[in-house]
């Protein structure tokens, strides 16, 4: 996630530059090619880019919107988890009886830390990035169970339910308190599941390769029409118009997949680190984590 509201000549150049490259050398040959032969053939009316550009604005936006809608639900759904967490955390701590035998706290320490490999193995499976960090967190039996499953993070919730009754059955909570924590189970398992679908869902493949085409049209007709105007100049002037619906569309479909291990994704990385340290430092455990570091001169935080 970018943490810099403005960006320098640099960065804009170090995220566009082949498109740049690409508009120019296509400017160049239309320009080239409409002065030493269409020109003898045809004439490009002016109201075809009017018409063309005004269509490609409308049907960029509606792909920019699509794209951003499907990033802020990312981003609701990971808030929500943080605040589950420290909910979960800290009924964990607190709810269970004073009484309880040591065993039975321990037990419930442990589904705690327990939570902290959800939240990573569920980042790993979003990035699609081998990630074995969620392990630290495991015993050497639950590492062999979790692994033997497809879906390492639903296998936890599994172990969490497991234990979440034994802890009712040993009476260390009660039957409200038991109710409002696989609550909370209920609603990890639904972020989960929302994560996924936003993950496994691909954003159709024909609005962006439409939307690219229509841009290289356009590109085209605009620099074949400023060719019989302004001569040479349409280059310069095909690449400016084009530059600016090219870097809008790549604003969108930088979007599309909000888990991606990309600067402008969701800050996953730094999200599971505040989870755990949030909890860890509820525990008083030592040592705490330290938060995770922007990159790229403080520009974005993964």
């Amino acid at each position: 996630m970018l943490l810099k509201h403005r960006l320098s000549l640099s960065q804009i150049f170090s995220f566009t530059w082949k498109v740049d490259l690409m508009l120019l050398a296509c400017c160049t040959l239309v320009y080239f090619l409409d002065k030493y032969w269409l020109v003898n053939h045809i004439s490009v009316p002016l109201a075809v880019s009017a018409v063309l550009g005004t269509a490609l604005a409308f049907f960029i936006g509606f792909n920019n919107n699509q794209a951003y809608d499907r990033w802020w639900e990312a981003r609701k759904i990971w808030g929500a988890l943080v605040n589950d967490s420290r909910s979960w955390a800290r009924s964990l701590l607190f709810y269970t009886a004073a009484e309880a035998e040591d065993s039975t706290k321990t037990m419930a320490r442990h589904m705690i830390h327990r939570h902290l490999a959800f939240i990573n193995a569920l980042k790993a499976s979003l990035r699609k990035r081998p990630d074995d960090y969620y392990t630290r967190y495991l015993t050497k039996e639950e590492i062999d169970y979790v692994q033997k499953q497809s879906n390492h993070a639903n296998a936890i919730l599994s172990l969490q339910s497991r234990d979440l009754q034994l802890l009712r059955d040993a009476g260390a909570i009660d039957g409200f308190r038991f109710i409002e924590m696989n609550q909370l189970l209920v609603r990890h398992c639904d972020s989960m599941g929302m994560s996924e679908r936003i993950s496994n869902t691909v954003f159709p493949p024909s609005y962006v390769y439409f939307t690219q085409l229509f841009i290289w049209f356009y590109v085209i007709m605009n620099t074949l029409m400023m060719t019989e105007s302004i001569g040479a100049w349409a280059i310069p002037f095909g690449w400016m118009f084009g530059f600016v619906f090219h870097v809008t569309h790549l604003s969108g479909t930088t979007l599309m997949n909000p888990f991606e291990f990309q600067p402008l994704a969701i800050p996953l990385d730094s999200i599971a680190r505040t989870i755990e340290i949030n909890v860890i430092e509820l525990l008083g455990d030592e040592p705490v984590p330290a938060s995770v570091k922007p990159r790229a001169n403080g520009l974005y935080i993964m």
